[in-house]
Parts: structure tokens; sequence; C-alpha cells
């Protein structure tokens, strides 16, 4: 009993004992840490700006900013240094960015990053010149660099949200909000009753002059986007906006289109020689298609030191009419390389298969630094195209 309670008492010595070191090497390293971190912060501040003289911090509490900025200096010379703290393949990206007092980029400066050294790293590093010279209208037009997509497609916009944020200071107004934020925001104007909740309506049907409907979740209406314009319709397919006489009447037969489309499941052992990567198909009353169809993208195919592979196909939803063209085209789920391969569930990459047939359907742009995915996504289409040449009686 003794030696037990011995025991348990140099145990609890030591942990003290440990505790007490740790808290004393947290007590006497943190300054300097944080000394580190401000010589290096001060001396970039001239090396973003060289010419800025003395620098002053900016009271920016008065101002709605980027949610990247956390500080800005103002220089003697007119000019800005923007502080930013970003998220790239990892988090924890802090850039400095010296902007002149006509509002181009001087300079920039990675201080701090989580990325992979040899990737994310080098290329950010080879990233800061590209921006050099850049304003707010030109600064979008600097390439990503392929391998390094996220790390530096987020560096461009934290340099972007530092041009922004100096027009800001000086009086300018700027709209800061994301594509997604905007989008939501003129749903949410145009039918007000939806509460901010939609969903995007795929199509399975042609519908002439509506390039999108978004249905409210609540049942509440939909709004159909024609061009640059957000039209509400209420359930009984009033229009509710306002717009053309021609438009209102693309908006109503869009609406009676999609409440009308009748769509069956077909029967997939009644065929023989689908591809063993079909998960569902069928058909509208119209004779489209929609076909459900796994991808051996990265998540199958690919996998090294630094992105392990997932195990996990890409799914894609696809709508084709019968004689073989893609009405429209949906991910619907991946685990691809996060920042990399994952932007195959952007819009921007499998919006470019809508419209396309079997003789052009791989006429797109790839995913910069994820060839696997992309080759695996377009044989997955390919494999949708003789699906419905099966079903339709055809040769494959």
């Amino acid at each position: 009993m003794k030696r037990s309670i011995k025991s348990i008492s140099v145990l609890v010595c030591i942990c003290a004992t440990v505790a007490v070191l740790l808290a004393m090497t947290n007590y006497l390293t943190a300054p300097i840490i944080q000394k580190t971190e401000q010589e290096n912060a001060s001396a970039a501040l001239l090396e973003v700006l060289p010419d800025g003289g003395s620098f002053e911090l900016v009271d920016t509490s008065a101002y709605t900013l980027p949610s990247t900025v956390s500080e800005v200096y103002k220089a003697e010379n007119g000019g800005y240094v923007v502080k930013l703290s970003t998220t790239g393949y990892s988090a924890g990206m802090v850039i400095m960015c010296g902007i002149s007092a006509d509002g181009r980029v001087v300079g920039t400066k990675l201080i701090a990053s989580a990325e992979t050294p040899a990737i994310g790293g080098t290329a950010a590093d080879t990233f800061a010149g590209s921006v050099v010279g850049k304003d707010v209208e030109s600064v979008d037009g600097v390439d990503t660099i392929a391998g390094a997509t996220k790390t530096t497609a987020a560096y461009r916009s934290a340099v972007k949200d530092a041009l922004n944020t100096v027009i800001i200071l000086g009086g300018g107004s700027v709209d800061i909000r994301t594509e997604e934020e905007i989008l939501a925001d003129n749903l949410s104007s145009a039918l007000p009753s939806a509460n901010g909740e939609f969903d995007k309506y795929f199509f399975v049907e042609v519908l002439d002059g509506v390039d999108a409907i978004y249905t409210a979740n609540n049942n509440s209406g939909a709004v159909c986007v024609i061009g640059e314009k957000f039209i509400a319709v209420d359930t009984d397919a009033k229009v509710l906006s306002e717009c053309s006489d021609a438009e209102a009447q693309a908006v109503r037969s869009a609406i009676e289109k999609i409440s009308s489309t009748v769509i069956t499941d077909i029967d997939l052992t009644a065929y023989e020689g689908l591809p063993k990567q079909l998960i569902s198909a069928k058909i509208t009353a119209t004779g489209n298609y929609i076909i459900e169809i796994k991808a051996a993208g990265y998540g199958i195919a690919g996998g090294n030191e630094y992105h392990p592979a997932s195990g996990k196909y890409i799914e894609i939803r696809v709508s084709l009419s019968a004689d073989g063209r893609i009405i429209d085209c949906l991910t619907l789920s991946e685990e691809e390389t996060d920042g990399i391969g994952s932007a195959c569930a952007d819009e921007r990459f499998y919006g470019q298969f809508d419209g396309k047939t079997e003789e052009n359907y791989d006429d797109i742009d790839a995913i910069s630094g994820a060839t696997i995915t992309t080759d695996g996504y377009k044989k997955a289409i390919l494999r949708a195209f003789e699906c419905v040449k099966i079903f339709e009686g055809g040769e494959k």
C-alpha cells in the first residue's frame, strides 16, 4: 500500500514538474516568438513598400473591410501596406501587400504559411512577383500556378482584397461580396418570402430563354435567371418581378414545363453492355435521359505521399437528350484532393459540359493541376453518352 502511495506521489511530482517547465518555457519563449513576428512584419513593411518612409497603423474600426484584412498601415508617401490572413491549401497564410498611392501593387510577401513547402510555399514565392504593378481591375487576370491552384488563387484573392481596402479607405465604394453572396442576395431580393433558402433546379428539359431556376425550399415560389435578371414567380406561376413581356412569357413557359415533367426509372437489367460505373438511369416523358454515374478520379486512380487517394469515386448526374446532347451536368459528390481535384464540384468546371455532344464533350478547360480528376470525369461523361445509345437501341 505504501509503495502504491509512493508511486502515485512520484508521478504527481513528475507531472507537476513537467507542467511548471512547460509553463516556464512558454513564458520565456512567447515574447521571443512575438518579437520575431513583429520584426518580420516591420521588415516586410519596407520590403513590400520600399519608398514608404515611416508607417502608421490605421484605425479601421469605422470601415467595412474584407474579412481577410487584419491590419493596415498608412505610409508617409501616401501608399498603404495591408496585412491579410487567408486560407490556401491550409489555413494560416499571412500576406503583406504594399499598395502605391495610385492604387497599384508595389510588392507582396508571404510572412507566415502552413502550405506544403515544396509545392504551395514555392509557388507563393513565385506568384508574388506576378501581381506587382497590377491594380484592382487587372489583378484577376493573373494566372494561378498549376499544381498549387488553391494556394495561388488564395494569394491573388488576398491581393485584390488589399487593393479594395485602399479604395474603401480613400472613400470609394467597393462590392466586397463573394459570388455566392451576390447570388444569394439577388435571389432573396427577388423572392423575400423564401427566407434565403433555395435549391438550384437540375434541368432535364431544354428551357428556351431561361439560364437557371432556383426553387424556394419552403415552396413559396421560384426565381428564374435570364441574363443578369432575377425574375420571381409564385406557386401559381404568377410573375412577381418587373420584366418585359417576352421575359415573362419565357419564365411562365419554363415553370409550366418543369411542373409537368414526368420522370420514370429505367430497368437496367433489361439492357446489356451498360458500363459498370452506372448508378441509375431515368427517362422523361419527352424522351430525355437522366444518368447518374461514377467517375474514377484521383480518389481511385491517384495517390502519393502528399495527397493520398481517398478511395472514393466522383458521382455525377447528367441529363441528355435522346439525340445525345447534354442538357445539364452536376457533381453530386467527390472526395478529391482538397483545393485541387475538388474543383470538379465547382459549377465553373462541370457547367462546361452543358450543350456538349459526344463529338466535343472533351473540349473543356481542365482543372489546373488535376489531370487525373479531369480525365476520370470526362470518361464518365463519355460513358453517359454510351448509355443513351444503348437505351436508344444503337451500338456503343
